[in-house]
């Protein structure tokens, strides 16, 4: 009887033992996944936190005057009046959308002013005497109107701040635009110069002619490409 008396008790013993035990190996188990849950979002965290840190201001690609005057050591920063900071960029990007909303705006104009001109120029043409002398007149106002409107419609979009990214890759209406905007901007130069050399060379006006025909077919190509 006494045997079995110990052994009930030295049985309880050990159940008692193994109860605490588990109940020991449950906490600590629990309280090394709280540190553990904890450690992996503090990592989380950091990882987004360098992520947001190492994105770039600036894109890559800028052209030469965006660079001038908003790149990491354009004049805008050397005179601190546009730091390059986060909350600078965001402030940027919304002058870039005014500047550019206004670009497209003066594109119309221009074109506007272009049909205007053309129709002038086709009457020139053929106009004599009086005529002549009256639609010259009109046709060097509205010629000194499209350059005032172009160059101002080219600064607008050659002086914006530049995007957060670059380019996107692949051929896109943006780069349609950029690539008309070399022709015309071409064309335009050469259509003033042969203007002036009118007076003393007259068998120029057809070259004239031709020129600002394809000038103005490369402008309302290119200001129809950001429309449609």
């Amino acid at each position: 009887m006494k045997y079995i008396l110990l052994l009930t008790l030295l049985w309880a013993g050990i159940g008692s033992v193994r109860a605490q035990d588990s109940t020991a190996v449950k906490t600590s188990a629990a309280t090394d996944t709280v540190p553990a849950k904890n450690n992996e979002a503090d990592a989380l965290l950091a990882g987004l936190t360098d992520s947001t840190e190492s994105q770039p201001l600036l894109p890559r690609k800028m052209i030469f005057t965006q660079r001038a005057f908003w790149g990491p050591k354009g004049l805008l920063r050397v005179m601190n009046v546009a730091p390059l900071t986060a909350e600078g960029r965001a402030r940027e990007l919304k002058i870039r959308r005014t500047m550019l909303v206004t670009h497209q705006i003066g594109g119309f104009v221009t074109l506007a002013g272009f049909i205007a001109q053309g129709l002038l120029g086709a009457k020139l043409y053929n106009a004599r005497g009086q005529e002549y002398v009256d639609t010259k007149i009109w046709h060097q106002r509205s010629a000194t109107f499209i350059n005032i409107a172009y160059g101002t419609t080219l600064a607008l979009s050659l002086t914006s701040p530049p995007p957060v990214v670059g380019a996107k890759p692949g051929f896109t209406s943006i780069k349609l635009h950029k690539y008309l905007a070399i022709v015309h901007l071409t064309g335009m130069i050469a259509t003033n110069v042969l203007a002036h050399m009118i007076d003393q060379h007259p068998d120029l006006k057809p070259v004239h002619r031709a020129v600002a025909y394809g000038t103005f077919g490369a402008y309302a190509a290119s200001v129809i490409s950001l429309t449609f």
